[in-house]
């Protein structure tokens, strides 16, 4: 019987790996997108009854997912939170902001 040289070993195992490395980079990818969304602190459910208790008298939902939105980073989502707290005259806690930006960015603009 004879035997397979090292090259054709070589092969084999660059066919059967090339196509599997690109998805194990986006699950990998994938996992750290997650993990840093999870960081986050803050409580999303009470940032939610938070939302829909003080932000929804003035906009719905819609102001989120606009084309072009005004808010392009969590720095920018947290200070316009404090200034629609402030028109709204909702002053937050520090944990009661922390908890709304959580619930916006778990739900509409998913920054790392």
């Amino acid at each position: 019987m004879p035997t397979l040289g090292l090259n054709h070993y070589t092969t084999l195992v660059e066919r059967w790996t090339l196509p599997m490395k690109f998805p194990l980079c986006v699950l990998v990818m994938l996992c750290l997108m997650t993990s840093a969304r999870a960081a986050l602190p803050g409580d999303g459910a009470d940032g939610k009854r938070l939302h829909d208790a003080h932000c929804l008298q003035c906009h719905d939902t819609g102001v989120y997912t606009r084309k072009g939105p005004r808010v392009r980073s969590l720095d920018e989502l947290k200070h316009q939170l404090q200034d629609c707290s402030h028109m709204a005259k909702a002053p937050f806690s520090p944990a009661q902001m922390q908890n709304v930006v959580r619930y916006l960015n778990d739900h509409f603009y998913h920054f790392p």
